[in-house]
């Protein structure tokens, strides 16, 4: 696969032009009768009044968070901040001579009236009674193109990926594989309620003893299992299965590390959760490293904006959910009509992905979804995703895909500190200026 991750589809999306309706405003414009500069960056400014109302938003979600007495003070500092950093970007780019096209732009507006379920007549009056003109809100959108495009082309640069830094990465990858090996583990589980008496602690440790006596004197494993144990595997002689170190709690792991197969742990296992008898039912070299599980998965993103707040893009992907559930609508028809990135025209397909290639949070709940399952609101740092899982293969990596994979892995791995250190970097070299405003 090539060097795509979940960073590179929001960005060709949000080139794609799907974009909620935004409220910042650029150059001049920013500054209406009554208004004040605040702070002038490069060429642009920035308005008090854009401080005020991203303060006052922010102070607003803090509240639906629970927090009661948020700091306005800081809240504004943190406002004025991140406007001096877009500020700062928006004019990078235009000295760098990055462009966004007109009818590209036109592109872009047509589909924000599209997902605001509007008309173009009917997104001016909107925007007319949110106290902003048509051609302000084009060049708003412009605006945010341009950052994405400049923090992308960046940031990219800065990331330097060798051959030396592949190898090293494929070889700690083998040691950690050859270093977890796979466990087949039974176990009979006697639970110990939290807030147990002293009595029921005692009864259930008695019962647990019962047990282990039981199997040291020769009795089936499975049919203590079946009869003393009480959890869910059981019926199953309370086999776990076949699994990686790694996945399993390391209170089992260490009960049987010096095991050998068919050997049951001469002693009880205390955990958070109770008492354990533990038995090694197979030890297996670690899975091959290069074999590995590639899904395919769509997802729908919706991108938090001052007028779409983290918990509403959240509520508004439990209904998309629970219309599709109830057959009202399709998955590909959400996200056709509400995806905010690149893949929202083919049904919010991703195609087969491998390891990597998503941004941590995202590939973890896509992971842990059976196929067909849908999941909940997950957040990243791009938005807010609904996701559901088509399909799974497992693949075996051909060399040259086993390094091109080591290298997605590691430049999402090194992007933050390279982001971070732009953004710094940006700043110190801005024209900055201060103004009294408030």
């Amino acid at each position: 696969m090539t060097d795509l991750s979940l960073r590179t589809l929001l960005v060709v999306g949000l080139c794609a032009g799907v974009l909620p309706l935004a409220s910042a405003q650029s150059g001049a414009s920013r500054i209406k009768p009554g208004d004040h500069i605040a702070v002038v960056v490069n060429q642009d400014v920035v308005a008090a009044s854009e401080i005020t109302l991203r303060a006052e938003r922010a102070r607003a979600e803090a509240r639906r968070r629970g927090e009661a007495n948020p700091d306005m003070e800081a809240l504004r500092k943190q406002a004025m901040e991140a406007l001096i950093e877009e500020r700062a970007m928006v004019t990078l780019a235009r000295e760098t001579g990055q462009r966004v096209d007109e009818p590209e732009l036109d592109r872009v507006v047509a589909n924000v009236a599209t997902q605001n379920k509007l008309t173009m007549p009917e997104l001016k009056e909107r925007l007319k009674a949110d106290g902003m003109d048509f051609k302000t809100f084009r060049e708003n959108l412009r605006d945010q193109m341009l950052m994405e495009r400049v923090r992308e082309r960046e940031v990219q640069k800065r990331i330097s990926i060798n051959d030396g830094d592949i190898d090293r990465y494929l070889e700690e990858r083998q040691a950690k594989a050859d270093s977890n090996p796979q466990l087949n583990i039974a176990q009979v589980l006697v639970p110990i309620p939290e807030k147990s008496t002293q009595a029921q602690v005692a009864e259930r440790l008695a019962r647990a003893e019962t047990a282990l006596a039981r199997i040291k004197a020769g009795e089936d494993f499975a049919r203590i299992a079946r009869e003393f144990s009480e959890d869910a595997n059981k019926d199953r002689g309370g086999e776990v299965g076949l699994r990686q170190a790694e996945r399993l709690p390391d209170v089992f792991v260490d009960a049987v590390r010096e095991l050998k197969p068919g050997q049951v742990n001469p002693r009880l296992i205390r955990s958070e959760v109770g008492v354990h008898i533990i038995k090694l039912l197979a030890r297996e070299a670690a899975a091959n490293p290069n074999i590995i599980t590639q899904t395919h998965s769509r997802h729908v993103l919706l991108r938090p904006s001052q007028q779409l707040t983290p918990e509403v893009a959240a509520r508004r992907l439990q209904e998309f959910k629970r219309a599709i559930e109830a057959g009202q609508t399709s998955f590909e028809q959400v996200a056709r009509d509400n995806s905010e990135d690149g893949s929202a025209p083919n049904g919010g397909d991703l195609g087969w992905v491998s390891p990597g290639a998503f941004v941590p949070e995202f590939e973890e709940a896509m992971n842990a979804l059976p196929l067909n399952g849908i999941s909940g609101p997950v957040m990243s740092r791009y938005g807010v995703h609904m996701i559901q899982v088509l399909e799974r293969r497992q693949v075996e990596l051909e060399p040259k895909q086993l390094r091109e994979q080591a290298r997605v892995a590691l430049r999402e791995r090194r992007y933050e500190d390279a982001y971070k250190d732009w953004l710094k970097e940006l700043r110190a070299n801005a024209f900055i200026e201060m103004r009294e405003w408030q």
